[in-house]
Formats: C-alpha cells, sequence, structure tokens
C-alpha cells in the first residue's frame, strides 16, 4: 500500500528532526552545518518523490523547515530528536528502502564532517543511526 500524502510529509519532518540531532550532538549547529544539508535537500531530497506539501513546496523541503525551527528555538536535547525519528522509522519501516536509507546516512555524514574538524559526537550518532539501519524491523 502507498503511503499517504500525511505520512510521506511526516516522513520529511522526521527527518529533519534527525539532521538536526547529528548537527546538534556537540550542542553547537554551524551554520555550515544547516547550508550543507539546504544543498543535499535541494540536489538529492528533492529528486525522490513529488509530494508536494500543504504550502504547495516540494514536501521534501520539510526537512530544511524543521530543522531549521528546531535551531532558532534553540532546542537543545538532540537525543530527543534522534529517539523521534527512530520511532518514526519503526512505525514505518516500509518508507526505508536500501536507496532512502544510504542517502540518509550520507546526508548525515555530510552534516557531521561540514564542519572543518569531525566532531566525535556527531560521528557517533551517524554510526548508532547506520547500525538501526542494519537491524530487521
Amino acid at each position: 500500500m502507498k503511503p499517504s500524502q500525511n505520512t510521506i510529509i511526516s516522513f520529511y519532518e522526521n527527518l529533519g528532526k534527525l539532521f538536526y540531532a547529528i548537527a546538534a550532538a556537540d550542542n553547537v549547529v554551524e551554520d555550515v552545518e544547516f547550508n550543507v544539508l539546504k544543498e543535499t535537500v535541494k540536489n538529492k531530497w528533492t529528486k525522490i518523490d513529488h509530494i508536494d506539501d500543504d504550502f504547495h513546496s516540494d514536501a521534501a523541503y520539510q526537512i530544511e523547515t524543521v530543522f531549521d525551527w528546531l535551531n532558532n528555538e534553540g532546542f537543545s536535547d538532540s537525543k530527543t530528536c534522534y529517539n523521534e525519528f527512530i520511532d518514526f522509522k519503526r512505525e514505518h519501516p516500509s518508507l526505508f528502502t536500501e536507496e532512502t536509507k544510504s542517502l540518509i546516512i550520507q546526508t548525515a555524514t555530510k552534516i557531521a564532517a561540514s564542519v572543518a574538524d569531525l566532531n566525535k559526537s556527531e560521528l557517533m550518532l551517524v554510526a548508532k543511526l547506520s547500525i538501526e539501519f542494519k537491524k530487521t524491523d
């Protein structure tokens, strides 16, 4: 069964939480991390499907919107964001194809590596995510 438009939008919102969790794992979200995310959304995520959100823009931009909102609100609990993403993943395993999981890991790695000195806490969260994706649901 094909997922509903609301489920797809929720998928992208949860990706925003995940990518924010990666960027905020060291308690600092750098502008370069958000810029890398925006570039990746534009060049990769918008190519996946053509579902629009309520504002008639590509639903993939919800990734940026949620990330930016969390950052502007000063939300500092990256663990909560990560866990909410994992809960969503476990509730909707059919959305997580091998191709999608690969793009998620690529995006998370780009965010973690975007700051000049690689941050151990961010890379550890990417590794934890990679292990999660290898589990069978």
